[in-house]
């Protein structure tokens, strides 16, 4: 009799153990009793009915490296459903585009479990479905463009298949958060023409820019010249202003120095007579004086008019003599 109750106490003990189930945090179990869908376990402690109750897997996708470097993935079964933000390395496919050229895209995917209800029950196999999915829709999207769009349109790529991807994985309880194309590698041909293209629109761009520079300096070169011609000449300009008002000045301050010494020397004659006969005899003498002048201070001729000049001369005298 103690046999048995210690057995029945043993086969209680391994009953209550196998029904004690840990989840771990962000991880979700799906349990079923007798094949129909039972509850969720959330993380911590939990228990089950052993033989009635038991968690139903679900494929997970696990990649591995080899020795050599390379990596390979394949299909595992697990009864934990993890709930963390997974990221699908997809291996590289030909795409064909829109002008007809085959092109190799290969595509990162991440994406979160958020309903592990709907990611059993909805899909058979999450991870297969997903991949075939991507590839699928990126072959569509991508033969809707030409080569040229392709290759710089990745922003736009990414988030048309992003929101494909999110919209059709919704019912499967998945979140797709983004996608990213990691390498877009066109034919072998296809990207030495590219290359020589780029390498003639580059150097097309270069002369451009060496023209440009050079038509700017000639036109800096010839807007100095300019300036320097108007300034210079706005120089000249006002030098000779400034000339031409000194002279103009001169010629005042020497008119009326003039001016005042003739005053003069008709005051100091008036009370003697005759001023006006000294003056023209003053003048005249200058200007014979002028006529003269020259090599050897020789004259070579006298005007008749001279001879006035000796009457004026007698007349000053006579005017001293009174005195």
């Amino acid at each position: 009799m103690s046999l048995f109750l210690l057995i029945l106490v043993i086969l209680l003990f391994i009953y209550v153990f196998k029904g004690i189930i840990i989840v771990q945090q962000q991880e979700e179990v799906i349990i079923e009793r007798l094949g129909r869908y039972e509850k969720t376990l959330k993380a911590g402690p939990n228990f089950i009915f052993p033989i009635l109750d038991a968690p139903r897997g679900i494929a997970k996708k696990v990649t591995q490296r080899t020795l050599d470097g390379q990596s390979y993935s394949y299909l595992k079964e697990t009864s934990k459903i993890d709930l963390r933000e997974t990221v699908y390395d997809f291996p590289r496919q030909n795409v064909i585009t829109k002008d007809n050229v085959s092109i190799t895209i290969n595509a990162l995917l991440y994406f979160q479990i958020i309903d592990a209800k709907s990611a059993v029950y909805e899909i058979a196999n999450l991870p297969e479905a997903i991949e075939k999915l991507t590839q699928t829709t990126l072959r569509n999207l991508v033969g809707q463009l030409e080569l040229q769009e392709t290759l710089v349109s990745r922003d736009k790529i990414n988030g048309e298949l992003r929101a494909i991807l999110d919209e059709a994985t919704n019912k499967w309880g998945v979140k797709v958060n983004r996608v990213e194309l990691q390498d877009i590698i066109p034919p072998a041909d296809i990207q030495a023409a590219m290359d020589k293209q780029m390498k003639a629109e580059r150097e097309k761009r270069a002369m451009i820019y060496e023209a440009e520079g050079e038509k700017q300096a000639a036109i800096l070169t010839a807007e100095g010249q300019k300036e320097a011609a108007i300034r210079e000449a706005e120089g000249q300009k006002q030098a000779a202003i400034l000339k031409a008002e000194g002279v103009a000045q001169a010629r005042v301050v020497e008119a009326d120095a003039e001016k005042e010494a003739i005053a003069r020397i008709i005051n100091a004659l008036a009370d003697k007579g005759q001023p006006d006969k000294y003056l023209i005899a003053m003048k005249y003498l200058e200007t014979l004086s002028a006529i003269t002048a020259g090599e050897n201070n020789k004259v070579v001729y006298m005007p008749y008019e001279a001879t006035g000049i000796l009457s004026s001369v007698d007349g000053i005298k006579q005017m001293f003599d009174k005195k």
